[in-house]
């Protein structure tokens, strides 16, 4: 009878708390990774263009852009979610929730993925390079038809490296308000003292992150 009890408690803590999380952390995840992906870009093509080794080499804005970064990079994510709460309200209008934490990490992941694009870049044969310049191609024609052609599968390890990594994140971040699988294992596990919860956000975890590096591994393999 009593184990009965328990995995009928067990499933409707599972309908009513952590299902609904797991979406609320998916949601978090994309609009984070979706964000930071293009932001990320962008600057990385900035970065390598500007970059000694780059196309057109600019020491200043190089260094400019890079000591923000790692400035922005130095802040644990639930320091970074707590000092910049003011501009979180600011633009979101509240600093608790979903919304509200997608900010703060998509601002923490576009410099952490724009430097990986940057190495990616640089990692490519400088002969391509100077093989199309000497056909006359622009600046443009050799970024986005060599250097990121070339750098595709490296890009898309480097994605599923930080999704991966900042997964970790919105779980931090539902201690601070964001709600998700974070939120639940702390409140309704951890602080409940309730094991069930608690264990089945930690499973949940291990199987979302073995379903994003499989996903990884397949497209980086059909790449190659």
């Amino acid at each position: 009878m009593f184990e009965e009890a328990s995995f009928d408690t067990w499933l409707k803590y599972m309908d009513r708390i952590i299902l609904p999380s797991i979406v609320s952390t998916l949601r978090m995840l994309f609009f984070t990774m979706l964000f930071a992906f293009l932001f990320g870009f962008l600057l990385s093509i900035v970065l390598y263009i500007s970059h000694e080794q780059g196309l057109k080499p600019n020491k200043k804005v190089y260094k400019v852009l890079d000591t923000i970064i790692n400035v922005v990079r130095s802040f644990p994510i639930i320091i970074m979610i707590v000092a910049i709460s003011p501009i979180t309200r600011l633009l979101i209008g509240t600093t608790v929730g979903e919304k509200a934490a997608i900010f703060p990490l998509t601002l923490a992941a576009t410099p952490f993925l724009a430097k990986l694009f940057e190495g990616a870049f640089l990692q490519i044969d400088q002969q391509l390079i100077v093989m199309a310049r000497s056909f006359g191609a622009s600046n443009l024609f050799i970024v986005f038809r060599i250097i990121i052609k070339e750098s595709v599968p490296t890009l898309v390890s480097n994605m599923t490296l930080s999704t991966i990594t900042y997964l970790s994140a919105t779980t931090m971040a539902g201690a601070v308000g964001a709600g998700g699988i974070g939120a639940i294992a702390l409140s309704y596990g951890y602080q409940s003292f309730n094991n069930q919860v608690l264990y089945s956000a930690v499973f949940i975890l291990c199987v979302l992150v073995q379903i994003i590096q499989n996903i990884g591994n397949h497209i980086y393999k059909k790449l190659v």
